[in-house]
């Protein structure tokens, strides 16, 4: 009866972008991180696209908002493309 759904394990992702005051407004740009599936938040964390990022440093975004990384979001579309083969 019906099609049956599936779920796929996933990677949890966060979408992050620095804080005002400290770095340029040039360089908010809003960035995806994959998050450790357990255990503490590291103390560095790297953006899909390679960006080196303190926690303290960024703020967690619900959506991304503002301008987005191209770096992250081309690698983003290239692992989801990579999970469905």
């Amino acid at each position: 009866m019906g099609n049956v759904i599936h779920a796929e394990p996933t990677e949890v992702v966060a979408v992050v972008r620095f804080r005002r005051g400290v770095v340029g407004e040039r360089k908010r740009v809003c960035h995806i991180v994959p998050i450790p599936d357990f255990g503490p938040i590291p103390e560095h964390l790297v953006a899909l696209c390679g960006e080196l990022l303190v926690p303290g440093d960024v703020e967690v975004l619900d959506r991304i908002g503002g301008m987005p990384c191209e770096a992250c979001l081309t690698r983003s579309a290239r692992r989801a493309c990579r999970r469905l083969r």
